[in-house]
Order: structure tokens, then C-alpha cells, then sequence
């Protein structure tokens, strides 16, 4: 009778493990923030300047109430657990490799190899490249879904002309709003803004490491040997990597949502130009416009400022996920090997 052998539980996360302990925390930090997500998406795919983030916050809980903050939380914690996910695991994973392979060439007892901030970047961006392309379709339903279409006024016409489906405003209902207007590479919208704005992780994760690394090493010269940064220091190092990531990033992802909220059944004037939008939520654009494109339009019709149009909210709701993400990193560390841990033991006991 052949003898089954039960593997081990791990006493240390795999890539897996630091995937799944990145999502976990993704998903609660912004949970945390949500509210701010989904009003910063809305600045961002407006051309008026008439609301600020008080105003708007005010304005979605008279004509919403509190569900309006709420709109496309299933599709947007998918998204980002399925995002971070990926990206933590890609990033891990290609990260131990290159450590390895550079080990592999170092000569015997020399000292630990340690990354430097271009390296620790270009993984970052490959990391969140091939995350984006996996995931950008829920990114594009959840960004429409917070634009708060009302029930049963999504219904338009198909690509054949004929008329589609009510949309309800839920998951699958956009999505095949999406696909009937832009076809199914509608789904993939604003992917090339978004492999632009991989730089943004990775220069997070980047400065992020590296300042963490500077207040070790100084701690070790003063003998604190404490390789724990505590919750307090991961927040202020999280919220510092994070403004400047987006500061630089910022008119991407402004370029970004307003692509994933356009419309493809639209009408230009006999000047070449577009029409203004009926309504602030539903910015539209050419259908080949690319981010460059918008940019462009955004800095003759708007000026430089257009491009920052939203931003405060942006880094206020970046800043404080971000925060909360690191803060409690290595608690969903912690999390996500105990996770582990009892799959094994499950697995084992069959």
C-alpha cells in the first residue's frame, strides 16, 4: 500500500504568500478610503471645476445617499485584489530571481547583494506591466461603475446599431455595455496609459525600500538592531514614496480614467471638434484619442492645471491607503502565512 507523503507546512512566505498578503492588504486599505476613491474618479473624469472634494462628498450624499460613495466596491476590490495580487506576486517572484541569478555570480563569502534603486525599479515596472495587462478589464467596469450610471438610463445602441440591453449599473451589466459599444477591446481600455503608469509602484515601492533601508542602516550605527520599522514609521515612509510617485505620475492617470469613461457613439461638430457633455460624469472623447491626445486637449481647453485637476484627492486617498497598506503590511504578512499554514494542515487531514 503506497504510503501518501504530506508536505510540510511552510515556515516562511513563498512569492504566493507575499501575493496574497499584498491583496489582503490592498483590499482593506482602500475599503478604508473608498469614499475618497470614488469621488477623486469623478473629478477626474469631469471638465467642470465647480467641485471640490467637500462639495462633491456633500453633493453625492444628497442625490445618493451613502451608497453613492459605494458604487462598484465589488468590482473595485476585485480589482485591486486581483492587481495587487499580481503585482506583489510578479514583483516577488521576479525579484528572488534576479537576486539569485546575481548571488549565483558573486565569489563565495562576499557580502549580500543589494539592489540598487534603478534595479529595485525596473523589476517594479515589469512587475506591474504584466499586472496590468491581466487585470485592466475589471479596472475599466469598476472606473465606469463609480461614475454612478442611473438605473435602467445605461441603455444604448450596439455596434450594429441596433438597440442593447437596460443596464442596471451591476457588474456584468457593464460589462456588457462595454463590450457591445467598444467591442471586447473595450475592456482593455486605457492599457497603454497604464503600462506607462507601472513607473508608479514601482517608484513607491523603490523610494520606499530605499528610505526604509536608510533608517536601518542608521539605527544599526546607533546599535538598534530593530529590523522592524513599527507602525507609525511604515505609515510616514508609505504616505512620502506615494506623494511623490503620483505627484510625478498624476496627469497619466488623469489621462487614464477620463479614456476609460468615454463613449464611442459620439458626434463631433462640422468643425472637427467635440461636443460639450451633456453632464460633468460623462467626459467624451474621440475613439482613437490616445492619452497624449487628451493631454493635449486637456492643456488648450483647461491649461496646466487641467492636468492636476483632482489631484488633492488623488494623494489624499493614495497617501492614506498607501499609509495603510504599509502599516499593516507585515500583520498580512502574518495573516497570509496562518492562511497557509491551514490549507496545508487541511490538505493534510484528507
Amino acid at each position: 500500500m503506497a504510503v501518501q507523503s504530506k508536505q510540510a507546512p511552510p515556515k516562511q512566505l513563498t512569492p504566493l504568500g507575499y501575493a496574497l498578503a499584498g491583496a489582503l492588504g490592498g483590499c482593506f486599505s482602500n475599503a478604508v478610503v473608498y469614499p475618497l476613491d470614488t469621488v477623486k474618479t469623478r473629478i477626474q473624469a469631469d471638465s467642470a471645476d465647480e467641485y471640490s472634494v467637500r462639495a462633491l462628498l456633500k453633493r453625492i450624499l444628497k442625490e445618493e445617499g451613502i451608497t453613492g460613495f459605494y458604487r462598484g466596491f465589488g468590482a473595485t476590490m476585485l480589482n485591486t485584489f486581483s492587481t495587487q495580487y499580481a503585482y506583489f506576486f510578479f514583483y516577488s517572484l521576479i525579484r528572488a530571481s534576479y537576486l539569485k541569478r546575481l548571488a549565483a555570480r558573486r565569489p563565495a563569502g562576499s557580502p549580500a547583494v543589494s539592489l540598487s534603486t534603478l534595479a529595485e525599479l525596473a523589476l517594479g515596472a515589469i512587475a506591474g506591466a504584466l499586472a496590468q495587462i491581466f487585470t485592466i478589464p475589471v479596472s475599466v467596469i469598476a472606473t465606469r461603475q463609480q461614475l454612478g450610471v442611473p438605473k435602467g438610463k445605461g441603455k444604448g445602441k450596439g455596434k450594429d446599431g441596433e438597440d442593447g440591453e437596460e443596464n442596471d449599473g451591476s457588474f456584468l451589466a457593464v460589462a456588457r455595455e462595454i463590450v457591445r459599444e467598444e467591442g471586447v477591446t473595450g475592456l482593455w481600455l486605457g492599457l497603454k496609459p497604464g503600462l506607462v503608469l507601472t513607473v508608479n509602484p514601482s517608484i513607491t515601492y523603490g523610494v520606499f525600500e530605499r528610505m526604509k533601508s536608510a533608517v536601518l542602516a542608521a539605527r544599526e550605527r546607533v546599535g538598534n538592531a530593530n529590523a522592524s520599522l513599527g507602525p507609525g514609521l511604515s505609515f510616514a515612509l508609505g504616505a512620502t514614496s506615494k506623494s511623490l510617485a503620483t505627484v510625478v505620475t498624476y496627469p497619466y492617470i488623469m489621462a487614464k480614467v477620463r479614456i476609460q469613461t468615454r463613449k464611442k457613439d459620439v458626434e463631433e461638430s462640422e468643425d472637427g471638434t467635440l461636443p460639450e457633455p451633456s453632464n460633468t460624469t460623462s467626459r467624451r472623447y474621440r475613439q482613437n484619442e490616445g492619452a497624449v491626445d487628451i493631454l493635449a486637449r486637456v492643456l488648450r481647453t483647461e491649461g496646466f492645471v487641467g492636468w492636476y485637476k483632482g489631484m488633492g484627492a488623488q494623494i489624499l486617498k493614495a497617501v492614506l491607503s498607501q499609509g495603510v497598506l504599509f502599516m499593516s503590511k507585515e500583520q498580512f504578512e502574518q495573516y497570509a502565512l496562518a492562511i497557509i499554514v491551514l490549507y496545508y494542515r487541511l490538505s493534510a487531514s484528507r
